[in-house]
């Protein structure tokens, strides 16, 4: 006979930045499954809502809605913790990324980075990280980055961002010591969101290459990664979800790796 386990989510409450798609979009689709009433973001609002309505045809009887907000505009942000209300659990996800020499990332471009993969965080855990704490039980997920601990030379900005990202999580997580919240990080490696994707596609085409056949010269040329294949977004939202849930509850201000070996220190 099988048996399952009961992560004891039902009746809880997330919110997900940038989850319209990709690894946010999986996460909030484990998170439906699970009994999370669920409150999803982008930055346009027609997608936002094109998104709610691909969910709830997904997970039928799932409780999901969304607010469109931009993380780069701190008015939008604003609005948005105005409008929010508390929730039990905090994925902080959306992030900005690219592929750049370091000399050519002006001032402007680290402010953008910063604000939004960095700042998001920030913001979205000084309005609701007091309510958990209130209320005695609680969770904060940033999803992180292997970049955050290993800098690539050609994202630095990203790389950056991700580790003041790392830096932030376990910052508050000194905050959370006797209570029933707690702040963790998941380091995701070389994962094929959207975005990737969409990044792989535009080389392949530049290089006059299959897409399927850059996929392997990138994971080929990673000589650390012993997964050696991208990782699925549905692969970081089933640690998120474990870390959502109350069987979590001794995992508190750690940085828990998703990212297929490819980091290779034994800690």
């Amino acid at each position: 006979m099988e048996t399952t386990m009961d992560l004891q989510l039902t009746n809880k409450r997330a919110f997900i930045s940038g989850s319209t798609q990709g690894i946010g979009y999986s996460i909030a689709k484990a998170l439906l499954r699970e009994g999370v009433a669920v409150v999803i973001n982008g930055r346009e609002d027609s997608r936002v809502k094109q998104s709610v309505k691909d969910l709830e045809a997904e997970v039928p009887g799932g409780s999901v809605t969304g607010i469109a907000t931009d993380f780069a505009d701190a008015g939008q942000v604003q609005r948005l913790l105005d409008a929010l209300g508390g929730v039990d659990i905090l994925v902080n996800n959306v992030g900005l990324f690219e592929l750049k020499p370091f000399g050519e990332i002006p001032d402007e471009d680290w402010a953008r980075y910063f604000d939004v993969n960095v700042m998001s965080g920030v913001r979205l855990s000084r309005k609701l990280l007091p309510g958990m704490l209130d209320a005695g039980w609680g969770r904060v997920i940033f999803v992180g980055s292997e970049s955050g601990v290993n800098i690539p030379a050609d994202m630095t900005h990203y790389g950056v961002t991700k580790a003041g990202m790392l830096a932030l999580s376990n910052g508050l997580a000194k905050l959370t010591r006797g209570t029933g919240v707690t702040v963790n990080t998941i380091l995701g490696g070389p994962t094929y969101s959207d975005g990737v994707a969409s990044t792989i596609s535009d080389i392949a085409e530049a290089q006059r290459l299959s897409t399927e056949d850059l996929k392997a010269a990138i994971i080929g040329g990673n000589q650390t990664s012993l997964l050696e294949r991208f990782i699925e977004p549905e692969e970081i939202a089933n640690l998120t979800v474990y870390l959502s849930s109350p069987l979590s509850s001794a995992t508190n201000g750690a940085a828990v790796r998703a990212d297929g070996g490819v980091l290779t220190a034994m800690l």
